[in-house]
């Protein structure tokens, strides 16, 4: 499936538990080379409902993998309490695999033990849950490759309006979900190492972080805190696709613009064109969330269906290539795996937006 040409957003609403029973493609052969078929497996996939396109365009075409007869019950959730409720759902319903990006790993931990009591299997995608309450993470990246990314992505947009990020004294912050989501506070960390192995000049003017938990709302008034209480900040990173829009739509409502203060972060192209259109900023980055959904599905998928798979093993999922499975401590310091069934999955690829690729790209 090509990022350019995936589609629109999805119309998932609000609403916690609404279904949405999908085939996959042809009548294709299903069976991994070396493995056993996944042909009429039933994955419960759950994303978030978060007031932007990322998550919710997920849902639209992840069954876009050829030569896949996966049977997708999709359940956009806007909650910890809403996804265990859908988890419940999904379980009651006698589905073969969940693959959610969760909300809150803790708020979740104990209906995702029970699904795995329940002979379900669990993956995870964009958001994980706790090591020992899923078998597989498709991830977006390792920290360090994101973290640079996102610190990389800063520069340029200083460099773009006249700063020097290797001599100026940069004053910036970050702004994203919620101290509690374990991928985007190991982005800030290894973006923090960067930062003080490469530009020690720079100063983090609220070490504690800004946080808006994923609310669309929310994330414009904490945008403007950050505004008001910073009149002379350089730099806003927003490793979290609600904060970012939520702070450039506080700097639009400000009267700033790209030349004035640098904001970028993670977020789907469709979230931000309007404000890169605007002026607002230069660039911003993400990957795209239709493979990463489709992935977790079919690794979910895949499993279910009795193959077994340990660190170092090869996956070959339609459509997009082999992934070789990962330890968990690739994406989280410290964190264990288990010796079967358990590590992690990376994406293939990421993607810088601008004004002149944006429209190239439509999730």
């Amino acid at each position: 499936m090509d990022p350019k040409d995936a589609a629109a957003d999805t119309a998932a609403t609000e609403d916690a538990a609404t279904e949405d029973t999908a085939d996959a493609a042809d009548d294709a052969a299903t069976t991994d080379a070396a493995g056993n078929s996944i042909e009429g497996m039933t994955v419960a996939f759950i994303p978030k409902v978060t007031g932007n396109a990322f998550f919710e365009s997920a849902n639209d075409e992840i069954w876009n993998i050829k030569e896949s007869t996966l049977s997708n019950n999709g359940n956009a959730t806007a909650g910890a309490a809403e996804q265990v409720e859908v988890i419940n759902q999904a379980v009651n319903s006698g589905v073969d695999a969940i693959c959610i990006s969760t909300v809150d790993a803790a708020g979740v931990s104990d209906a995702l033990k029970s699904a795995q009591d329940a002979g379900i299997t669990v993956c995870t995608w964009d958001s994980d849950a706790n090591v020992e309450d899923r078998a597989l993470m498709v991830s977006q990246g390792t920290p360090e490759t994101l973290g640079k990314m996102l610190v990389d992505m800063g520069v340029d947009g200083l460099e773009k309006r006249g700063k020097d990020p290797a001599t100026d004294e940069i004053k910036y912050c970050w702004h994203y979900s919620q101290a509690t989501v374990t991928d985007q506070n190991s982005w800030q960390v290894a973006g923090e190492a960067y930062i003080k192995e490469n530009y020690p000049n720079w100063v983090n003017v609220a070490t504690d972080n800004y946080y808006s938990e994923q609310d669309a709302e929310k994330a414009v008034t904490v945008g403007a805190s950050v505004l008001a209480n910073h009149s002379d900040i350089d730099l806003i990173i927003c490793n979290d696709s609600t904060a970012l829009p939520g702070q450039l739509k506080a700097a639009q409502n400000a009267g700033l613009t790209k030349d004035d203060i640098t904001i970028t972060g993670f977020a789907s192209p469709n979230s931000i064109k309007e404000y890169c259109k605007a002026g607002v900023l230069y660039e911003w980055g993400l990957w795209d969330c239709q493979i990463q959904g489709a992935m977790g599905c079919y690794v979910a998928a895949y499993l279910a269906a009795g193959n077994d798979v340990k660190v170092g093993d090869t996956i070959s999922i339609p459509g997009i290539g082999d992934v070789t499975v990962e330890p968990n401590d690739s994406i989280a310091e410290g964190a264990t795996t288990g010796d079967i069934n358990n590590g992690v999955v990376l994406l293939p690829e990421r993607a810088v937006f601008d004004e002149s690729n944006m429209d190239n790209y439509n999730f």
